[in-house]
């Protein structure tokens, strides 16, 4: 029985809204249905913008009367002035408390007694990722809890299940939901009703004009670096994300790359050739290539 791995993700942040309308407010904005954040107490979502692209991505989880998102760190201060410049008159509270909290994920069966956490679930994008917690930060600058795998563990974990993450996958302002299969992964709520570029994202579902896709990617040898582009006989078919070692994930025309294998073209990126895999989460396929009709 192994230990399991804990580790602190001391890249992400936390945002809280609160107060009387937080969610209603939320519940307009956001592609997830705050009812299943309730019943599961946590839920993946995204902002988007008008036209539907994804101008922040986050996990979100009840809290009492409010709600935490846990997004990337860098992002938590623009997510703040985003949701201000929407809150109007609502009474709503919105507050950037990344510097108090950490964000914890737990998997291969580790299971901590986090007594102090502000929120702990499964993580709501794929049970196989583990659990997800914030904590309080320990203000003195030691571990929040007793990790047992670094940062680097964990994206080595979310590579292998083929779980794209922003800004090594994507970035903001550039991706629709469904470029990285976020209506796979619990990401978009098609039955709730309006969110802010919902008429674009469910155009998107019901026409499954969705070409472009985050797939997994391995080599034998070491992949080339985040943001290289991936070619086939001259032609870019994508773009490669998250990198470890021969594994990784990238962003790609599923069309380009299955015209480029049944012609036995390679697919590189610096030269190195590529072999593709769905991530078994995935619901979409490999699109049919004309050499594959009957």
């Amino acid at each position: 029985m192994g230990m399991g791995k804990i580790a602190h993700l001391e890249d992400r942040g936390v945002v809280r809204i609160g107060g009387p309308e937080a969610r209603g407010f939320l519940q307009n904005l956001l592609t997830c249905d705050l009812d299943r954040v309730e019943e599961n107490g946590a839920g993946a979502g995204a902002l988007l913008t008008p036209q539907g692209k994804i101008l922040f991505d986050f996990l979100i989880f009840r809290q009492g009367e409010d709600y935490l998102l846990d997004l990337p760190r860098a992002a938590a201060g623009d997510l703040v002035k985003r949701l201000t410049f929407y809150r109007l008159r609502s009474k709503v509270e919105i507050t950037d408390i990344s510097a108090e909290t950490a964000v914890l994920a737990l998997w291969d069966g580790a299971v901590a007694a986090l007594e102090t956490a502000l929120a702990h679930a499964i993580d709501p994008r794929l049970a196989a990722l583990g659990q997800r917690a914030v904590v309080p930060a320990s203000g003195d600058g030691s571990p929040p809890a007793k990790t047992t795998a670094d940062a680097a563990a964990y994206h080595r974990h979310r590579i292998a299940l083929g779980v794209p993450e922003a800004p090594f996958d994507f970035a903001y302002g550039d991706a629709f939901p469904h470029d990285v299969d976020m209506d796979d992964l619990g990401g978009v709520a098609f039955d709730k009703g309006c969110f802010i570029g919902q008429e674009v994202v469910s155009r998107m579902q019901h026409r499954g004009t969705a070409r472009r896709r985050i797939v997994k990617v391995t080599s034998d040898s070491a992949l080339p670096a985040t943001g290289s582009a991936i070619e086939a006989a001259g032609k870019p078919v994508g773009t490669l994300g998250s990198v470890d070692g021969a594994q990784g994930l990238a962003l790609v025309r599923l069309d380009r790359v299955a015209a480029a294998k049944s012609a036995g073209t390679t697919v590189a990126a610096d030269g190195i050739a590529l072999r593709f895999a769905l991530p078994e989460f995935a619901r979409f396929t490999w699109p049919e290539t004309a050499a594959a009709d009957d």
